[in-house]
């Protein structure tokens, strides 16, 4: 009896922390702007290094739940890991979130914060992959350097 009660216990054990490295982490804020400033740096030494690094799935910018991607201040994705074909769609200015009520032109709004401010978080309403429903997602912006170049990455609440 004793055997089979160490036995479930360490099965249970094994379920519980081997599903808590299973489970995805949530990425937070502060890395989402380090991660932002690193794709900046690393664009303003090497563009199409950058580029490169950035449009690679496997890459050092794509980590946890989130990624970089990045933009230009026209509107035209120039690196996307996630979803490459964006990059051949060109000006994505249209592009609308998912807030019924009050959509806003989220690619508008991304070159506005980079204008105006060099960087900051956009909130909207946006889709989760693999979940069904409609979240808050806040995206933080980041121009590069005096370019017309964009980086972002974000988070769902």
């Amino acid at each position: 009896m004793k055997k089979i009660a160490v036995t479930l216990l360490l099965l249970f054990l094994g379920l519980v922390l081997g599903g808590t490295a299973f489970a995805q982490e949530e990425t937070t804020r502060d890395e989402i702007v380090a991660k932002c400033k690193e794709a900046a740096e690393m664009l303003l030494a090497d563009r199409d290094a950058g580029i490169a690094e950035i449009a690679n799935k496997e890459g050092r910018f794509v980590w946890k739940d989130t990624y970089v991607f990045l933009m230009d201040m026209q509107g035209n994705m120039l690196a996307h890991p996630i979803i490459p074909q964006l990059t051949k769609k060109g000006a994505l200015l249209d592009l609308i979130d998912k807030n019924r009520k009050k959509p806003k032109k989220i690619m508008v709004e991304f070159i506005d914060v980079a204008q105006k401010n060099g960087e900051g978080w956009v909130w909207y309403k946006w889709t989760k992959p693999h979940e069904k429903g409609i979240f808050d997602k806040f995206t933080f912006i980041y121009r590069v350097g005096y370019t017309d170049l964009i980086v972002g990455a974000g988070i769902y609440k």
